[in-house]
C-alpha cells in the first residue's frame, strides 16, 4: 500500500490526548485520521461531536431551571422582539428605582 505524508500543525497536548483516546479504542492516530478523511470524501460533510460530561455547576443549573419551569417562574416569548422589549422594560424599571 502506498502512503502519503501530511504535515499539520497541532497543539501538542491535543495530539497527546488524541493519541491516548485512539489507543484506548485500539487504533492509531493515523488510522483515525485516514478514516475521518475517507468519511469526508464519502459524505462531503464535516461532523464534530462533543461528548463532554456536564460540569457539576451545569447539572445544578439544569436542576434549578427544571424547578423554575415547574413552579411557573419562566417567561416565554413568541417573537424575539417581545423578549427584547421585556428586557428593555426591566432595565428602565431598574433605572427608575435607582433614581428614587
Amino acid at each position: 500500500m502506498n502512503t502519503a505524508v501530511i504535515n499539520i500543525k497541532i497543539n501538542p497536548q491535543v495530539k497527546k490526548d488524541a493519541q491516548k483516546v485512539a489507543g484506548k479504542l485500539g487504533l492509531s492516530l493515523s488510522s483515525l485520521i485516514n478514516g475521518y478523511l475517507r468519511q469526508l470524501i464519502k459524505t462531503k460533510t464535516v461532523t464534530f461531536s462533543l461528548r463532554e460530561e456536564p460540569s457539576e455547576y451545569m447539572i445544578q443549573a439544569l436542576k434549578e431551571s427544571r424547578k423554575d419551569i415547574k413552579a411557573g417562574r419562566v417567561i416565554s416569548f413568541k417573537k424575539p422582539n417581545d423578549a427584547l422589549d421585556y428586557l428593555d422594560k426591566i432595565i428602565a424599571d431598574e433605572k427608575k428605582s435607582k433614581q428614587n
